[in-house]
């Protein structure tokens, strides 16, 4: 399979046009993944344009790709969505590698009681910055032409709120229902939103909270999995449902 890079302002191109990747993309392509001249790559600029070409010259400063083809694709309906709460060590970052890789189309800090992390003050930019950067990166390596939404970080006071406005599932190992018993019609183009709670679990009270406004809680079987890996895991029964695999 060839290389995958990002651009932003890879929208207009064409077939018969050139590409030119630069900055840190040009130096990832020649020096990391050593790109060399005649060489089949795509290019996408995560908003679903998707280039495929020739690698016609190579630096690190440089990479000028000709273009052969272009497919513009479709965002995807009805949207998933993973609200992760913030964690401590990495825990957080790597449920958000996984959840793109395996195609997230949006995702939510989420502040939640038990949470030791606290992005507060500079933090917050910060956070969701490094957040941006791990989705971007994951979103590269698996050849995705939407990139995953980074959102704002919510409160359980914001969530509650949205949870009329989607299909807000909130993982509970305590829950009655299991994911895999819950009916998610395709055809409802209402988002698909997965809860994940920090390591010490979703607070009684936040759990009551998201239940009034309408969100259903819901188990992913016998074994409590790690904040890290609920939320792959979770989507991964979400995607078979919806029948992307």
């Amino acid at each position: 399979m060839a290389l995958h890079f990002l651009i932003e302002d890879a929208g207009p191109a064409g077939a018969g046009q050139v590409v030119r990747l630069t900055g840190a993309e040009a130096h990832h392509a020649a020096v990391v993944r050593r790109v060399r001249v005649g060489e089949t790559v795509t290019v996408g600029d995560g908003r679903g344009v998707w280039l495929t070409g020739t690698v016609q010259a190579a630096s690190p400063k440089e990479v000028a790709v000709d273009i052969e083809s272009r497919t513009d694709m479709p965002v995807a309906s009805p949207r998933t969505v993973l609200v992760q709460a913030l964690a401590k060590g990495d825990r957080d970052e790597l449920a958000v590698q996984a959840a793109t890789e395996l195609g997230v189309d949006a995702i939510v800090p989420w502040q939640a009681a038990r949470s030791v992390s606290r992005w507060e003050g500079g933090k917050v930019a910060k956070g969701v910055a490094r957040w941006e950067s791990i989705a971007r990166e994951a979103a590269k390596q698996a050849h995705r032409p939407w990139l995953a939404d980074l959102e704002q970080p919510v409160t359980t006071r914001d969530l509650a709120a949205r949870a009329g406005a989607g299909r807000m599932l909130v993982l509970e190992p305590t829950a009655s229902v299991a994911l895999s018993r819950v009916a998610i019609d395709s055809d409802d183009t209402s988002d698909v939103i997965l809860v994940v709670g920090p390591e010490g679990g979703i607070s009684p009270e936040e759990l009551d909270a998201l239940q009034a406004a309408g969100a259903t809680l819901v188990r992913l079987g016998d074994t409590v999995l790690r904040t890290s890996t609920a939320g792959p895991a979770a989507l991964a029964v979400v995607n078979a449902a919806l029948g992307r695999w």
